[in-house]
C-alpha cells in the first residue's frame, strides 16, 4: 500500500460496544466527506468500515479503529486500520470467501468489505489477534451529465 500519510492528523476510535460502532461509522463518513469522497463512496466506506468494526468487537473482542487521511499525487483518500488482540484468524483463504461464516450471518464481512474498497490487507496470528487495513481513493467530482438541465 503506497501513500503519504500525516500521523497527527489521525483518529484512533476504541471498539468494545455497540455504540462504538456507531462512532466508528460516523466517523468515517465525516472524513470521508470532508476529503471529497461522494455520496456513493461515502457509502461504500461506512459499510466496509461497519463489518469490521464488527469482526473487531464481535470475534476479536474488541479493539480499536485508527483512521488516517492519505494524499496521494493530487488525490485524497482514507486508510482505515482495524486492530484486536483476539484469537486471530485459524484459515484466512476460508475465512476471506463468500459465504464463510462464524456467526449465522450472510458471510460476506470480509469479502465484502474488500470488494467495497481500493486495497485490503489483513495481518492475523492465530492466538494473538488480527488487523485489517483498507484503503480507498476519492474518485473527483463526477461531471456534468450530457443532455439535462
Amino acid at each position: 500500500m503506497t501513500s503519504a500519510s500525516d500521523p497527527a492528523t489521525a483518529t484512533t476510535c476504541p471498539i468494545g460496544s455497540d455504540a462504538d460502532l456507531a462512532w466508528v461509522r460516523h466517523q468515517v463518513r465525516q472524513f470521508a466527506a470532508e476529503m471529497g469522497f461522494g455520496l456513493v463512496q461515502q457509502t461504500k466506506l461506512v459499510t466496509a468500515a461497519s463489518e469490521l468494526a464488527r469482526n473487531t468487537l464481535v470475534h476479536g473482542g474488541g479493539g480499536h479503529a485508527k483512521i488516517t487521511p492519505l494524499v496521494k499525487g493530487t488525490t485524497p483518500g482514507l486508510q482505515l486500520s482495524f486492530t484486536d488482540n483476539g484469537p486471530g484468524i485459524r484459515d484466512l483463504e476460508l475465512a476471506m470467501s463468500d459465504g464463510y461464516t462464524t456467526a449465522g450471518g450472510l458471510g460476506l464481512g470480509l469479502s465484502g468489505a474488500k470488494r467495497l474498497v481500493d486495497e485490503f490487507s489483513i495481518d492475523t496470528t492465530p492466538g494473538e489477534g488480527t488487523e485489517v487495513t483498507l484503503i480507498a481513493w476519492a474518485a473527483g467530482v463526477p461531471g456534468t451529465r450530457q443532455g439535462t438541465r
